[in-house]
C-alpha cells in the first residue's frame, strides 16, 4: 500500500489534509481572480481545479499547489480585454480565440519544459523579479478601487453615452470592411452601405458603446481616469462590504492563522449580506456540473485573430515558468528536497492546456497555497491533485450558493492579494542597494504599471544584463593589473611571486588577469596591451580565469598579435579548463603562442625566464662585440 500506481501513499493522511487545506485557501482567490481576468468567477475556478490537478500530476514539484495567480490573471486580464475589444464587446464571440491563446501559452510551457529551458529561469535578476511582482501589486490595488467602490463605468448612461459618436464610426468602418472583403464596394455607388447601416438598430450602438467605454476605463490608466467619477458614484453598500471584507482579513489573522482568513472573510460577509442585505451585486452565475469542453476552440480557429496575441501568450508561458519555479524554490528551502524544473514545466503547461480547454483562466505554481500545503502535512504529489479535486466537488455541489458571493466581497480580497504580492523586502533594502539596481527595480515596476508586462521585463532584463557586464568589467579591470616586476614592491605579489625583482628586472611584464575575459572587458583587455612601454616578454597569468568567451578571445588574439610584432615574446601560465580549450580549437594554441611557451605553473615560467633573459643577454653582448670588431 505504500506505493501503488505510482503514487506514494506513504504520507496519504499529510498529502490529505495539506491538499484539502490548500484547496480551502485557493477557493476564494480562485473567485477573485476569474472575476478580475472579466471571463467571470466561474473561469478562475475552473482554472484552479484542472490546473491544481493536472499540474500536480505532471508536474516536477512534490508539494506545489498550482492555479490562478496575481501575475498570470493580470497579463490574462490585457489579453482577454484586447480580444474582447476585436470582437466588438462579444464575449462569447471572443471567448474561443481567449481560449486558444491560453492553450497556446500551455503548449508554448510544455515546449520549454522539453527544451530544458526550466534551469536557466532562476538566474532572472532580482530586481527585475522585484520591480515585477511589486507593480503586479500596484496594478491589482489600482484596478480593484472601481469595484471595491461599487462603480462600474459601463453601466454609467452618461459615460457611454459620450461613444456613440465613435461608435457608430466603428460600426460603419466595420461595414464598408465587410462590403470590401465581399468585394461589392463602389465608391460610386453606396446604397448598399446605406441598406446595412439602416439595419443597424439603436441596441447595437448601445452595445458597441458599452464595449468602448469599457474598454476606456479598464487597466491602470483607464481606472485613474474614472476615478473622480467613481468618487461621486459610490456605492456605499459595496464599499462597506469591501472594507469588512479587508477587515476580517487582517483582524482574523491576529486570532488564529489555523484557519484561513481569506475564507473566513469569505463566509461572513457573504452571509451577512444574504440575510441583511435586500439587494447587492453579486459574483455572477456559476454554472453548476462538470465544466463543458470548449471544442470551439478549435471548430472556431482563426490564426488571423490570435496573432496579434502570439507574443501574449508567449509571456503568458514565461511568467508562468517563472511564478512556477520561484514556488519551487521556495518549497526545496522547506521541505530540503530539489524539484525537476523542466518536469515542472511541462506539468504546468499540460495543466493550463487542459484549463483552457474547459473555459479555465490560466495560472501557475501558488506561493501562499503551496506554503499552507507543506505546514499541514503535504509531502507528494497527491496534495495538489486533493486540492483540485476538492474544488471539483465545491462547484458541483455548491456552485448555485456560490453565486451569491457578492463581487465587493471579492474585490476587497484581491486589494489584500495585491498589498501581499508587493515585495516589501527589496522595498525594505532600497538605500543600501547599488544605485544601479534600484534603477532597475523602479523602471520595471514603473513599466509594469503604466506600459506593460512584457516590455517591463523584456527592458528589465536588457537593462540588468549591461550594468552586470559593466560592474564585472569594473571589477576585472579593477582586478587585472599590467605590472612590470620592477614595481612589485608597491603591488601586492601573488604569493607564488616572492621576491623575483631583483632576480629579472624590468625587461619583462606580468599580466595578473583575474575573472572571466568576455565582451564586456574586451575592449579595455586591448587598450592595456596597447599601453605597454618597451619590454622583452609579457607573462600572462591565466590560473584565476574561469572563462573566455568569443569577444575575450578575438581581443586575446590581437593583442598576441600586437605584441609579437613588437619582437615581444608572449608566454601563458596555468591555462587549463575552458580557455585551453578555446584556445586549442580556434589554433590560438599552438598556432600563436607554441606549446613549450604554455607553462603549467608560475614557478616552471620563471625557471625559463631566467634563462631565456641570459640567453638574450648573451645574444646582445655577442652582437656589440661584433659591432665593436
Amino acid at each position: 500500500m505504500k506505493t501503488k500506481f505510482g503514487f506514494d501513499f506513504r504520507h496519504f493522511k499529510g498529502d490529505l489534509f495539506g491538499g484539502i487545506t490548500a484547496g480551502i485557501v485557493a477557493l476564494p482567490l480562485a473567485l477573485a481572480f476569474g472575476l478580475q481576468s472579466g471571463l467571470g468567477a466561474a473561469a478562475g475556478l475552473y482554472g484552479a481545479i484542472f490546473i491544481s490537478f493536472f499540474a500536480a500530476l505532471f508536474g516536477g514539484t512534490n508539494t506545489q499547489i498550482s492555479g490562478p495567480t496575481a501575475p498570470m490573471t493580470a497579463v490574462s486580464m490585457v489579453v482577454i480585454a484586447g480580444i474582447i475589444a476585436a470582437n466588438e464587446g462579444d464575449v462569447s464571440r471572443a471567448l474561443p480565440f481567449i481560449l486558444m491563446v491560453f492553450f497556446l501559452a500551455g503548449l508554448m510551457q510544455i515546449g520549454l519544459g522539453f527544451l530544458k529551458v526550466g534551469q536557466y529561469i532562476r538566474y532572472m535578476p532580482y530586481p527585475v523579479v522585484s520591480g515585477f511582482m511589486t507593480g503586479i501589486g500596484v496594478i491589482i490595488l489600482i484596478t480593484q478601487i472601481l469595484p471595491m467602490l461599487g462603480y462600474y463605468p459601463k453601466e454609467n448612461t452618461e459615460y457611454v453615452n459620450t461613444f456613440i459618436p465613435q461608435a457608430e464610426e466603428v460600426i460603419l468602418e466595420r461595414i464598408l470592411k465587410e462590403e470590401a472583403e465581399e468585394e461589392i464596394l463602389v465608391l460610386e455607388d453606396f446604397r448598399e452601405t446605406v441598406r446595412r447601416a439602416e439595419q443597424i438598430s439603436r441596441a447595437d450602438i448601445m452595445q458597441e458603446s458599452e464595449a468602448l467605454a469599457s474598454a476606456n476605463a479598464s487597466g491602470v490608466i483607464g481606472s485613474l481616469r474614472q476615478l473622480p467619477t467613481a468618487l461621486k458614484n459610490i456605492n456605499y453598500i459595496d464599499l462597506i462590504l469591501g472594507l469588512l471584507t479587508i477587515f476580517i482579513i487582517y483582524g482574523f489573522k491576529r486570532i488564529t492563522k489555523a484557519v484561513p482568513s481569506t475564507l473566513v472573510a469569505l463566509l461572513v460577509v457573504s452571509v451577512g449580506a444574504v440575510l441583511f442585505l435586500p439587494e447587492y451585486r453579486t459574483i455572477g452565475i456559476i454554472p453548476s456540473g462538470f465544466p463543458i469542453l470548449q471544442m470551439n476552440v478549435f471548430t472556431n480557429f482563426s490564426i488571423g485573430q490570435i496573432s496579434p496575441f502570439i507574443i501574449m501568450a508567449a509571456s503568458l508561458a514565461m511568467l508562468g515558468a517563472i511564478d512556477s519555479l520561484l514556488t519551487s524554490i521556495v518549497a526545496d528551502n522547506m521541505t530540503k528536497t530539489k524539484h525537476n524544473p523542466n518536469q515542472e514545466l511541462i506539468g504546468q503547461g499540460i495543466g493550463n492546456s487542459i484549463a483552457s480547454l474547459f473555459g479555465g483562466i490560466p495560472g501557475a505554481g501558488a506561493t501562499i497555497r503551496t506554503v499552507v500545503n507543506i505546514q499541514t502535512g503535504g509531502k507528494t504529489k497527491l496534495s495538489g491533485m486533493v486540492a483540485g479535486i476538492l474544488l471539483l466537488v465545491i462547484l458541483l455541489s455548491l456552485g448555485p450558493i456560490a453565486s451569491r458571493i457578492p463581487a465587493a466581497v471579492l474585490a476587497g480580497i484581491l486589494v489584500t492579494v495585491g498589498i501581499g504580492v508587493m515585495d516589501y523586502k527589496g522595498l525594505k533594502h532600497v538605500r543600501e542597494m547599488p544605485n544601479s539596481e534600484v534603477v532597475v527595480m523602479f523602471l520595471v515596476l514603473i513599466l509594469t504599471v503604466f506600459i506593460g508586462l512584457i516590455e517591463a521585463v523584456a527592458v528589465g532584463m536588457i537593462l540588468a544584463s549591461i550594468l552586470f557586464m559593466k560592474k564585472i568589467s569594473d571589477v576585472v579591470e579593477h582586478r587585472t593589473a599590467v605590472v612590470p616586476i620592477k614595481e612589485f614592491a608597491r603591488e601586492i605579489p601573488w604569493g607564488d611571486e616572492g621576491n623575483i625583482v631583483e632576480q629579472i628586472g624590468h625587461k619583462v611584464y606580468i599580466k595578473h588577469l583575474i575573472g572571466p575575459l568576455f565582451f564586456g572587458f574586451a575592449s579595455r583587455f586591448q587598450d592595456m596591451i596597447k599601453a605597454l612601454p618597451e619590454l622583452e616578454v609579457v607573462v600572462m597569468r591565466m590560473d584565476r580565469v574561469p572563462y573566455v568567451d568569443q569577444s575575450g578571445l578575438y581581443a586575446m588574439e590581437d593583442a598576441i598579435i600586437d605584441l609579437q610584432e613588437q619582437g615581444i615574446k608572449v608566454v601563458f601560465t596555468d591555462l587549463h579548463g575552458q580557455p585551453l580549450e578555446l584556445f586549442e580549437r580556434i589554433n590560438l594554441v599552438p598556432g600563436f603562442i607554441e606549446r613549450e611557451d604554455c607553462f603549467p605553473d608560475f614557478e616552471s615560467c620563471m625557471n625559463w625566464l631566467k634563462g631565456y633573459l641570459k640567453e638574450k643577454e648573451m645574444l646582445k653582448i655577442e652582437d656589440m662585440a661584433e659591432d665593436l670588431l
